[in-house]
């Protein structure tokens, strides 16, 4: 294969079949100017058999990792890629069909476009965990919050490189454990970037909401969050980010919904911890 149009970097710890799910939709795509990075967090050489059989029908390349870190992961992937552009599919991930086609044909269009996003779906249809823009158009540091989600980010090679990639004092991992997709795009945004959010550019996601992986997870992604907000956000973005969690706190609260009150106030307890960290994160 020349060089590829597309890089498509996996950080993966812990998943097979997701995986290989993920690769099956990556080939279905029907593109001949992908290649796939998977950079492999675990301790044993599960992935072994299932990458063996993907090296016939995708240029797939295997890399290791013994730090079980996302950005790192990442950010490994990056300095490897030699696509146009680059995305980081989740390992739990799939691609609709023509995924490929509709952002080649947006940076194809728009020359001056250097980074392109969209919404997480859901497996059983509609949008996906996180709130969403409805409408489409530029992203500024008002709208990155709800524009940004890791799994659907593409963007020009280069401008990751301008960018310095993921901050590795975020993401799972650490112990600010989100937002990092929301960082790096605010930082392009910052340095001049043109970064745009398509609503119908999706990418499907199995879907957490109301779950109890969503609320043990809750206190650590609302602390990411908080940080990000602290070095981006504009004051009133701020506040808004801090009423919704207790808006919907005192709401479940008010239903007796305990799962819902947990995941409430983890997410207001670690979105203020964030914001008071030390300013060196």
């Amino acid at each position: 294969m020349s060089e590829p149009r597309f890089s498509l970097i996996v950080a993966t710890l812990g998943r097979s079949a997701e995986l290989g799910a993920l690769l099956e939709s990556v080939q279905a795509q029907g593109r001949g100017d992908v290649e796939v990075i998977v950079v492999d967090q675990n301790p044993d050489d599960r992935l072994v058999p299932l990458l063996a059989t993907c090296l016939d029908r995708l240029a797939a390349t295997h890399l290791r990792t013994k730090r079980p870190h996302a950005n790192a992961a990442r950010n490994l992937g990056l300095a490897r890629a030699r696509g146009d552009i680059v995305a980081f599919p989740d390992d739990d991930c799939t691609l609709p069909p023509g995924v490929l086609d509709r952002v080649d044909r947006a940076f194809r269009e728009d020359a001056s476009l250097a980074v392109l996003t969209g919404p997480a779906a859901s497996p059983t249809g509609g949008l996906g965990s996180g709130r969403w823009r409805l409408d489409g158009g530029r992203t500024d540091l008002r709208t990155v919050w709800t524009s940004v989600i890791e799994f659907n980010l593409w963007l020009r090679r280069d401008v990751a490189g301008a960018v310095g990639g993921f901050d590795e004092r975020l993401g799972p991992g650490t112990r600010f454990g989100s937002a990092e997709g929301n960082d790096l795009v605010a930082r392009a945004v910052r340095q001049g970037f043109h970064a745009r959010y398509d609503p119908d550019l999706r990418v499907i996601h199995p879907d957490k909401r109301r779950t109890e992986i969503a609320a043990e997870r809750a206190r650590a992604y609302g602390a990411g969050f908080g940080v990000v907000l602290r070095r981006h956000a504009p004051p009133g973005v701020i506040l808004s980010f801090l009423v919704r969690p207790l808006g919907g706190l005192l709401l479940a609260l008010a239903r007796l919904d305990r799962l819902g009150a947990r995941y409430f106030a983890a997410t207001l307890l670690g979105r203020i911890e964030g914001l008071l960290a030390r300013q060196g994160v």
